[in-house]
């Protein structure tokens, strides 16, 4: 694949979806809840906005991972503007539906298997000799569960190391199978996701 073929944003689309991320990544750390808890929902986004801005001219991205990483950037904002136990959202959610948690955290984590599915697939598909076929859809759904268990790691350090102070961040809400749910909405959410967007994702990198 050459990159004549590769379908990126245009720089005025780029640099609204970079400043606009910017600018709510701002509005959400004002008179957030947790500090704390904000810094640990909102650091992927620290990484990761300078990373795709480094690399932007040697390897940028297709239309669809920029807009789904926006959009998954403004829901952990939100998630820690807020923590995830106490969104207006998931509350509103909860009230509406007699839903016995606030359920804002599933989705959080429905959207880590949503959008790295869509990084993962584009990465592989880019700098590996994998291609299209079983063997990727299993690769990248295999890559976000990883992550999943990963990211339940660093939630059961947090709790180690901040104990009472982790609660926010960790947002079980009591559920004592909170981490099962979270990696299996995160295994439905990259499932989903390749369902939903292979097809877009291909026209995107000249494959179809």
């Amino acid at each position: 694949m050459t990159m004549h073929t590769l379908q990126s944003p245009g720089r005025g689309e780029a640099h609204f979806l970079l400043w606009g991320v910017l600018a709510a990544l701002v509005v959400s750390a004002i008179g957030c809840k947790d500090p704390m808890t904000w810094v640990l929902e909102i650091v992927w986004i620290l990484i990761g906005l300078p990373l795709v801005a480094w690399r932007w001219r040697a390897f940028p991205l297709t239309r669809l991972l920029c807009w789904l990483l926006a959009l998954h950037a403004l829901v952990l904002m939100y998630g820690g503007h807020y923590t995830y136990a106490e969104t207006p959202l998931g509350d509103w959610a909860r009230e509406t539906f007699g839903l016995a948690r606030n359920h804002y955290d599933r989705l959080g984590h429905f959207m880590q298997g949503f959008v790295p599915a869509v990084l993962v697939r584009e990465l592989l598909l880019r700098t590996s000799p994998l291609t299209r076929g079983t063997w990727l859809f299993v690769l990248v759904t295999c890559a976000c569960l990883a992550f999943s268990a990963f990211f339940e790691m660093i939630e059961w350090w947090s709790a180690l190391v901040w104990g009472g102070k982790a609660d926010a961040f960790l947002a079980t809400q009591g559920d004592v199978w909170d981490t099962q749910w979270d990696m299996f909405l995160c295994l439905c959410g990259a499932i989903v996701s390749q369902g939903v967007w292979s097809r877009v994702h291909d026209r995107q990198l000249g494959l179809s």
